[in-house]
């Protein structure tokens, strides 16, 4: 970037200070495309997230910065717009290619520049500028130069987020998101955990956001018969397999050992029941190398306005009663309260694990 001149260096060095005081993807994101904006002076900037659901893959807005105003998508919101991937050819371009910068113009004259950002090898989001003038070399330099940072800084993130073995969201991730993630949440989203305003039947048609803890049946006869080595690669294809069963908008966290947390956003108590069990099928029906099968036990709860240690106290508590009876099967911590099985409030027992 030496053809950078001296006017731009102070904010340029500005920008790139504050980019890396952020400590969470999507300030981070919004303060790289405010950046990009205000140093290159263009028509307009987007961040797109890819996530795929049902076997499709889709584009979302995340934010957007146009005539200087900045709009963003709230992340718990249940109805976000989102568009096939198939409706942005250039971004289809750059998955085929594995490409790292696509330039187009479109033809009402305006100059389009998509910038993927890789991670893990997939690109999991793009950045599109729109400019009225074509990108000259200097432009190009500042642009380049920041997205670089990000996608750098982006990664020591993630890095930092994640569980060496199995790469999904690590116990000091959910420790430090949940409670975010659960007041977050609209007060009519909210599943009261209050006696008199439970009632199953609207409460199914009503869509909520939902926590399940999720433990391997037996895990210790697997590491005492095969080693851990057969016992990390059960953990590594169970991580596989947790990824391929829920959407890419929900949260997946190993919470160590052979315990592993689901946050399920955005759908009714009847579809929740019926995506734990699909999971714990798929577990059941999967062939492991070596050691065979292998089931999974399975507690959940509505997300309410309880503490988080309350919320996770209770599925826990819901995970206990699968495995006391039977194991392979999956509990709905509300259900067994009004049942009598269990009652409201957190025990004692040797399974809690509190913050």
């Amino acid at each position: 970037m030496q053809d950078i001149d001296n006017e731009m260096k102070k904010p340029l060095l500005k920008h790139l200070v504050e980019i890396t005081a952020h400590r969470e993807h999507s300030r981070l994101a919004l303060s790289v495309i405010s950046a990009l904006y205000q140093l290159t002076n263009v028509q307009e900037i987007r961040m797109l997230d890819i996530f795929n659901m049902r076997d499709t893959h889709y584009v979302q807005e995340k934010m957007v910065i146009r005539d200087g105003e900045v709009h963003t998508i709230d992340e718990h919101t249940s109805d976000d717009p989102k568009e096939p991937l198939s409706s942005y050819p250039a971004m289809v371009a750059c998955i085929r290619s594995h490409l790292n910068e696509y330039l187009e113009t479109a033809e009402d004259g305006t100059h389009i520049l998509w910038l993927p950002v890789w991670l893990h090898g997939k690109m999991n989001s793009c950045v599109e500028i729109r400019s009225t003038k074509p990108f000259d070399a200097q432009m190009l330099d500042v642009i380049h130069g920041i997205f670089h940072v990000y996608c750098n800084y982006q990664s020591l993130l993630d890095y930092s987020e994640r569980d060496a073995l199995t790469g999904l969201f690590n116990r000091k991730t959910f420790d430090e998101q949940f409670t975010k993630y659960a007041f977050a949440i609209a007060p009519h989203e909210a599943h009261s955990l209050e006696k008199n305003d439970r009632r199953h039947d609207g409460l199914a048609e009503a869509k909520g956001h939902w926590l399940a803890v999720v433990d391997i049946d037996h895990f210790k006869q697997v590491n005492d018969r095969y080693g851990h080595l057969y016992g990390d690669e059960v953990l590594i294809l169970m991580a596989n397999i947790l990824r391929a069963s829920f959407r890419s908008h929900d949260r997946i966290f190993r919470f160590g050992g052979e315990e592993f947390v689901i946050l399920l956003r955005s759908t009714t108590l009847s579809d929740a029941r019926k995506i734990f069990d699909r999971f714990r099928q798929n577990v059941q029906e999967y062939d492991f190398p070596q050691v065979g099968k292998v089931t999974v036990s399975l507690g959940f709860v509505g997300i309410s306005r309880e503490t988080p240690v309350v919320i996770l106290g209770h599925a826990d508590q819901s995970l206990y009663h699968a495995k006391k009876n039977g194991r392979n099967r999956i509990c709905f911590y509300e259900e067994l309260v009004d049942s009598g099985v269990l009652h409201s409030g957190i025990t004692t027992n040797d399974t809690v694990e509190f913050f």
